[in-house]
């Protein structure tokens, strides 16, 4: 069994698919153990005890308040040998957490990438830049992290539909209900269960 940590920095909806997805059993050989926040007043963290605690006691919150060094607390977020949500990890820890958790990190990005992604691209102005080209699919990635911003190995992808009359507030819902909540609970336990290598920089994926 893995252990798993989250990494959060905003309002934590990510964190609570996981722990739905957990709750539900869907996550196979894997546990949430820990969750660090990238600020101390991101709602994730802040919102704890209804976010982490309330929902399942085993997730635990530790505030990274700037601080956080690779270690037994941090990856996938969290434990030792587990796979991590990193939803915001610090530029300035990129190049730590990446040496030390090489293909454990795992992040979630709201475009197909290589599409709209790298430097500035990240909440709504990843929608606001996909509205802005016109164009008739978006979805969701989840990759490892690696050392170019959103750069990494690709898992997964899911592709959804652009409407007509989409504002980046609509488009980034529909992205988050149709494609990451969906994906970010399945390469997490792809992960678990030692599904996922990496070669040349490519995903396999092992039946």
């Amino acid at each position: 069994m893995l252990n798993i940590g989250v990494l959060v920095s905003g309002g934590g909806t990510n964190l609570q698919k996981l722990i739905d997805a957990q709750a539900a059993g869907q996550i196979e050989n894997g546990r949430l153990r820990v969750v660090i926040a990238s600020r101390p007043d991101a709602y994730a963290w802040s919102g704890r005890k209804r976010r982490a605690s309330s929902r399942h006691p085993a997730a635990e919150g530790l505030p990274g308040r700037g601080h956080l060094q690779p270690g037994p607390h941090r990856r996938p977020e969290g434990a030792p040998g587990g796979p991590g949500g990193a939803g915001g990890v610090p530029h300035h820890h990129r190049g730590q957490l990446v040496e030390a958790f090489r293909n454990r990190i795992i992040n979630v990005h709201p475009a197909l990438l290589p599409a709209f992604g790298g430097k500035g691209y990240y909440g709504l102005h990843v929608h606001e830049a996909a509205l802005a080209r016109g164009v008739k699919v978006t979805g969701a990635t989840v990759h490892f992290v690696n050392e170019v911003c959103d750069g990494g190995p690709i898992i997964l992808q899911k592709a959804v539909e652009v409407k007509e009359g989409d504002t980046p507030e609509t488009l980034q819902r529909r992205v988050m209900e149709e494609a990451e909540w969906i994906l970010l609970p399945q390469a997490v336990s792809l992960f678990c269960q030692g599904r996922l290598s990496v070669e040349d920089g490519v995903v396999h994926i092992a039946e």
